[in-house]
């Protein structure tokens, strides 16, 4: 069962044949009961009808004998005070649901004797030839002429003139309200099934006609996976519904994937071509050094170490940044932190607030000020200003040099990784173009921005923004 409703289309068909079927039965339910109701009512108003005829005839005087009871085939039945059995229709053979089942009438004094009676005898509610109100007794059957019916039947209270209490019953058949409703039930049970099935066949053919350009999504997935071809993309169609921004949010997904995975082969690509460099100078140095330890150059294979080391640093901090390492929650002093980064440097001032807090890492954010700091005082032609502010809720730190700036153009490029911007500068000079790539990676996890603009001097202003604590 499980699998056979594995498919949305299944589920989708599934879920609206139910909800359609509930709202036919409350529907349906909810017709048969007003429609028995009203009926039910409708024979109530012609039952009360037969028994005010009879009950106006009695007030008037007409004789039992004289009274029209037979129109109609309604069984009609008129007790005195005793419950006796007075008057009844001529082909009435039995009766049950008024309290009287007699069918034959016990022989009475008329009702249109001149002699008034007694009218003192009160305690009675009616006057002499009034009409009480009219109730409702209830269903039951009757037999009349052979023909045996359900009938609801109402009561009437009449006083005749010679003061005598009497009590009209009166039905009415219910035969139309059984047949009205049973005709309303059998349309019901057959045309409920056959709108559920017809529900069905469209649910299923319109989630078709809808889950197509999914399934078309998930082929050209799978073909993507298989093949390794980030450069593919899945068809968008034109519909400009939930389906296409799906589309569109994959082709999205797989952009940003190729990206990252294109951005990822070019720095394994960068970083082994890095590390060729000092891993070979500080081979040849060692080789040189076994076989002519009068010619090694002791300080060149210290500076190659470092830098070799340098570089290892940087690319594993990158790979931590790129894992999604967290930041540490700890309270920095941003201001402290310049100075510190600044002291020991020759033409670097730091000027500033106080005490400027951020939350972060230490570590991290010392080390963007120091790669700041490293990159303003390779490009400085004298002095490197540092300043460090409050600007509203964020904390702000700008590094400025006055040397040849950054050109426009060049203002995003110069954060990716391993680039350099002069290509001519030898590698001891310019680092591997790791510094200003690494700054921004950690601004930005520290919800942070890292930008370069111009500088007052001339040369290039780079402001490090980050959330206040």
């Amino acid at each position: 069962m499980s699998r056979l409703f594995a498919s949305v289309r299944a589920r989708a068909t599934l879920a609206a044949t139910l909800v359609v079927a509930v709202a036919l039965v409350a529907a349906g339910t909810a017709v048969l009961l007003s429609l028995r109701s009203n009926l039910l009512g409708e024979a109530g108003t012609q039952a009360e009808r037969s028994a005010r005829d009879v009950a106006t005839a009695l007030a008037v005087g007409t004789r039992y004998a004289e009274l029209n009871l037979d129109d109609d085939d309604r069984p009609v039945q008129v007790v005195d005070e005793e419950g006796t059995l007075v008057a009844a229709s001529e082909d009435l053979e039995r009766i049950t649901g008024t309290g009287v089942d007699a069918v034959t009438p016990r022989p009475s004094a008329s009702p249109n004797d001149d002699d008034d009676g007694d009218d003192d005898d009160s305690g009675e509610s009616l006057e002499a030839g009034e009409i009480g109100e009219p109730a409702t007794v209830g269903d039951g059957t009757a037999t009349v002429d052979g023909d045996t019916e359900d009938y609801r039947f109402v009561t009437v209270p009449v006083e005749t003139r010679r003061g005598d209490r009497l009590t009209v019953y009166a039905g009415a058949p219910l035969s139309a309200e059984h047949g009205a409703v049973n005709t309303a039930l059998t349309v019901m049970l057959i045309g409920f099934p056959l709108l559920l099935a017809v529900v069905a066949w469209v649910t299923w053919l319109v989630t078709r006609r809808a889950l197509r350009p999914v399934e078309g999504i998930r082929r050209e997935m799978a073909a993507i996976t298989a093949s390794e071809d980030l450069a593919r993309r899945v068809p968008v169609p034109g519909t400009h519904d939930e389906v296409a921004r799906l589309a569109s949010t994959t082709n999205e997904t797989l952009a940003a994937l190729e990206s990252s995975v294109e951005r990822q082969r070019r720095f394994v690509a960068d970083a082994s071509h890095e590390l060729r460099s000092p891993i070979a100078s500080l081979r040849t140095q060692l080789e040189v050094a076994a076989a002519h330890p009068e010619l090694l150059d002791l300080d060149g294979a210290v500076e190659d170490t470092v830098r070799l080391q340098r570089l290892a640093a940087d690319l594993l901090l990158l790979a931590r940044l790129d894992a999604g390492e967290r930041p540490a929650d700890a309270r920095v002093d941003l201001a402290a932190l310049a100075r510190e980064a600044a002291e020991g440097r020759a033409g670097v001032g730091v000027r500033g607030d106080a005490a400027v807090h951020v939350a972060g890492s230490r570590g991290q954010l010392g080390r963007v000020l120091a790669n700041l700091l490293d990159n303003a005082q390779r490009h400085a032609r004298s002095t490197v200003e540092v300043s460090v502010r409050r600007d509203g809720e964020a904390a702000v730190v700008a590094v400025a040099d006055d040397g040849e700036g950054v050109p426009a153009a060049d203002r995003e490029r110069i954060f990716e990784r391993f680039v350099r911007l002069d290509a001519a500068r030898s590698r001891d000079d310019g680092g591997a173009g790791l510094g200003l790539a690494i700054a921004r990676d950690v601004a930005v996890r520290h919800g942070g921005t890292l930008t370069v603009h111009d500088a007052p001097a001339g040369g290039a202003l780079f402001e490090l923004r980050l959330p206040g604590a």
